[in-house]
């Protein structure tokens, strides 16, 4: 498949995940908006940064969905973009079983080190696999920590955002 029509329909597919994960915390009772880069707006906002900004001091969720709306970028680096105008605090990155930022990866490497801290610079010097370098670049220029957790363990949701340190934190230079 060609490249550019690939990354439109993963950013669909954030889409779907988007819409599922706003149905979830909204019968829990939690105030949640989707916003998306592409047009389509009988199921999500668009994505405009004063009105995500606006939802996120009401106390609302903001699910930023459907990447940058241009191929060639990873949902890592929107991920960092949309921490970056909005003056996120902290990007979470939750990771199917796999509870932090590894040496190799620890599924096939036995010998596979766990970081507990790690700067944005050494992810890219080191060449991890945790985001792409443009990402890593995009946070590091603008200050904003990383913690990667593993999403499969009861209750790390929570410990993450009430501040527990958990996984790997990455921030500084």
């Amino acid at each position: 498949m060609e490249r550019s029509q690939a990354d439109y329909i993963g950013m669909l597919a954030t889409v779907m995940n988007a819409l599922a994960l706003q149905d979830n915390l909204e019968s829990i009772g939690v105030p949640t908006r989707v916003q998306t880069s592409i047009e389509m707006r009988q199921i999500a906002e668009p994505y405009i940064r004063r009105k995500a900004i606006r939802h996120l001091e009401k106390g609302r969720i903001v699910i930023f969905a459907g990447g940058t709306g241009s191929p060639y970028f990873s949902t890592d680096t929107t991920a960092a973009l949309r921490a970056s105008e909005v003056n996120a605090d902290v990007i979470l990155m939750a990771k199917n079983g796999v509870d932090g930022i590894y040496s190799a990866d620890p599924l096939k490497d036995s010998n596979a080190v766990k970081y507990e801290k790690l700067t944005h610079l050494d992810i890219i010097k080191k060449g991890l696999q945790v985001m792409d370098t443009t990402a890593s670049s995009l946070s590091m220029d603008n200050d904003i920590p990383l913690v990667v957790f593993n999403m499969n363990k009861s209750g790390n949701i929570k410990r993450v955002v009430e501040g527990e340190t958990i996984g790997t934190t990455v921030k500084g230079k």
